[in-house]
């Protein structure tokens, strides 16, 4: 690790990339997250990389297939509706198991919505978003330090079980600058992979990169073996940041930068008095259900605390077997609840269990 530097969010990530053995970045500008494009734009071709400005988000994503199936390190970066076109395509790399990164730095919807920032992608990131069965590995960062450590995990978790990865950001996050301690860097290293199209240079058989099964049997077996490595993913990858809860009596769910204002609002309650912790999701997918659940025997009630119409209350839920009550705190269409709000909730929240 080098000393710290002050960067913005979207460009954290880009030098993180870079760092991180990328060399291959194909994309299209929109707000708020045209700064990382611009970073690898200037970086890229510099260091013997590829950028290129798609035509459209669908020939970006498209390109970042191509790419993946030779076994380099590749990415693509979009905000909401950006992403929504590149859904097809992450399916396509799906369904053909291959690694990237896709970067999401949320903007208000749906539609074109706005610029402001939002986590209303929530369902489409950890729910699939495109046709089919399968998931992406979903990361959300709460700090630009997190927008760099967690690209460089994003990368090693998809290589790892050939998934493609999301770093599923906002435009807060995304625009924010705050000092990074970022890693040291690495020049790629190009294994020869079992599975990557790079030619036979007559020594081995040809290597097919496909998603297309036409008998059923194939494809119902290609799915059940592509599930089994999602279930070693739920197992040995979720990850968490627990926050004051070894003796709450409720707890806050919140990710990326609501979690940042949840912190500041338990912090309060506890000052008045009311034991409150926070369960702040890393991974979206795979989500910490087990720690929701060992939470839900000694917690009264959980405020799940999202900038949507609620999305990510309905896996709090699910992870607790509904065994408890479930409140939300949101805000929608880029705005942002302040830390008083989600104490009016903590403590509406305890006063409703205390009736």
């Amino acid at each position: 690790m080098g000393k710290k530097v002050l960067m913005k969010g979207n460009e954290a990530i880009a030098e993180a990339a870079i760092r991180a053995g990328c060399r291959h970045y194909f994309g299209y500008p929109i707000t708020p997250q045209t700064e990382l494009a611009a970073y690898m734009a200037k970086r890229m071709p510099k260091i013997g990389g590829t950028f290129l400005q798609a035509e459209s988000e669908i020939a970006a994503i498209n390109m970042v297939y191509g790419v993946a199936a030779t076994g380099r390190r590749v990415m693509t970066s979009s905000s909401s509706p950006g992403v929504s076109l590149k859904q097809e395509g992450i399916s396509y790399i799906a369904g053909s198991d291959l690694p990237c990164l896709i970067v999401n730095v949320q903007r208000g919807g749906p539609g074109l919505g706005g610029i402001q920032p939002s986590q209303s992608d929530y369902f489409q990131a950890t729910k699939g978003g495109g046709h089919g069965d399968y998931h992406l590995i979903v990361l959300a960062p709460s700090s630009v330090q997190e927008m760099a450590d967690l690209t460089g995990l994003a990368f090693d978790l998809a290589d790892k079980y050939l998934v493609p990865s999301m770093l599923l950001a906002d435009g807060t996050i995304g625009q924010m600058m705050e000092p990074v301690e970022l890693a040291e860097g690495r020049e790629p290293v190009f294994t020869e992979k079992d599975w990557a199209v790079t030619g036979t240079k007559g020594a081995r058989k040809h290597h097919i990169v496909n998603s297309l099964y036409l008998v059923p049997e194939e494809l119902e077996a290609k799915n059940f073996e592509r599930f089994a490595r999602y279930a070693e993913i739920e197992k040995n990858e979720v990850r968490y940041e627990s926050f004051m809860m070894e003796d709450a009596e409720y707890c806050v769910v919140a990710f990326g930068i609501a979690a940042r204002i949840s912190k500041n609002a338990v912090v309060a309650a506890r000052k008045e008095g009311l034991k409150v912790g926070l369960i702040r999701p890393i991974t979206l997918w795979p989500f910490p259900k087990q720690v929701l659940a060992d939470a839900a025997k000694h917690v009264k009630g959980f405020l799940s605390v999202e900038l949507s119409m609620g999305q990510m209350v309905e896996d709090v839920k699910l992870a607790i077997d509904c065994s408890r009550k479930v409140a939300l705190c949101r805000r929608t269409g880029g705005m942002i609840m302040s830390p008083d709000e989600v104490l009016e909730q903590i403590r509406l929240l305890a006063g409703g269990d205390n009736a």
